[in-house]
C-alpha cells in the first residue's frame, strides 16, 4: 500500500494502471486501452501536469513548445522508442497539451510527435 497519494487504478473507463504499466507503449498495452481513453479526453482538460503525471505516469516525452508550452506524450504502439530510450519513433502517439500555467487544454492523436 503506497498510502494516501498513490494514484487511482481507474479513471472512468480507463484502467490507468494497465496504461501507466506499459512505458513507452511498448507491450501493446495502450493501444488496446485507446477506445476507454478516448472516452476520458473531457475529464482530462483542465486538469494540473502533476495530476496528469499521476494518472497517466510519467510521459514518454516531454516535448517544451512556444509560449511556456509543453507536450505529454505517450506511445501508443511498439516502435523504435522501446529499443532505445530518446530514439525518434513514428509510433501512434498521444499528445496533451499543457497551457503556460500547467493546465491541459487540449489531447491530440499522431504519428511520432507533434
Amino acid at each position: 500500500m503506497l498510502g494516501c497519494n498513490s494514484a487511482p487504478d481507474q479513471f472512468g473507463k480507463l484502467d490507468i494502471k494497465k496504461w501507466r504499466g506499459d512505458r513507452g507503449g511498448c507491450n501493446g498495452v495502450r493501444d488496446k486501452l485507446l477506445p476507454d481513453f478516448k472516452a476520458e479526453i473531457q475529464h482530462l482538460k483542465g486538469k494540473s501536469a502533476n495530476e496528469i503525471g499521476d494518472l497517466l505516469g510519467r510521459p514518454d516525452i516531454n516535448q517544451i513548445a512556444d509560449r511556456n508550452q509543453k507536450f505529454y506524450i505517450y506511445f501508443l504502439e511498439k516502435g523504435p522508442q522501446c529499443d532505445q530510450a530518446g530514439a525518434k519513433s513514428n509510433s501512434r502517439s498521444v499528445a496533451i497539451r499543457m497551457s503556460a500555467i500547467g493546465l491541459a487544454t487540449e489531447v491530440t492523436f499522431q504519428n511520432g510527435i507533434p
